[in-house]
């Protein structure tokens, strides 16, 4: 996978997406609403039993005790953790469609706090519109990626 101005480019394909509101930056900061350049990989999939089919088999479900923490001073920062969470973080099981399908980078993985975190793959709210820092697309594009990029996969956005 290759980020371009015109798409997310995997196999073959141009894939019509929307970055962060902030751009991309080579300096990620938590809440800066920039999405981080650099190599990532696919680490995981997540999606709701409740609302679609699993979509792969490495597919994990998104239960309602579902969170990830953003909260650099906490010990599970930028990880999963489950309800209840005094830190703070993203409910996963949200009420908007947007988490439906989430395929979870290695951002930040050596967890710097305040570096960033939840940089993921997601359905986006329309075109054009910009994330927290995420890479958002069309439910159907989104669904295509999450059969077809398996855990390991190479991101790289210039």
């Amino acid at each position: 996978m290759v980020l371009t101005p015109q798409g997310l480019r995997f196999l073959g394909r141009v894939i019509p997406c929307s970055i962060g509101r902030a751009g991309i930056t080579p300096a990620k900061r938590e809440g800066d609403h920039a999405t981080p350049s650099g190599r990532h990989r696919i680490t995981g999939l997540w999606y709701r039993p409740d609302r679609l089919a699993r979509p792969a088999p490495w597919a994990r479900v998104i239960g309602p005790g579902d969170l990830w923490c953003d909260d650099p001073g906490h010990a599970a920062y930028n990880r999963h953790a489950r309800a209840p969470l005094a830190a703070s973080h993203e409910r996963l099981r949200r009420a908007d469609p947007l988490y439906d399908v989430i395929l979870t980078t290695d951002w930040n993985a050596d967890v710097v706090p305040g570096r960033g975190s939840a940089i993921f793959l997601h359905q986006w709210r329309r075109p054009g519109f910009g994330t927290e820092g995420c890479i958002a697309f069309a439910r159907r594009d989104l669904m295509w990626i999450a059969r077809h990029a398996p855990p390991g996969t190479p991101l790289y956005v210039p």
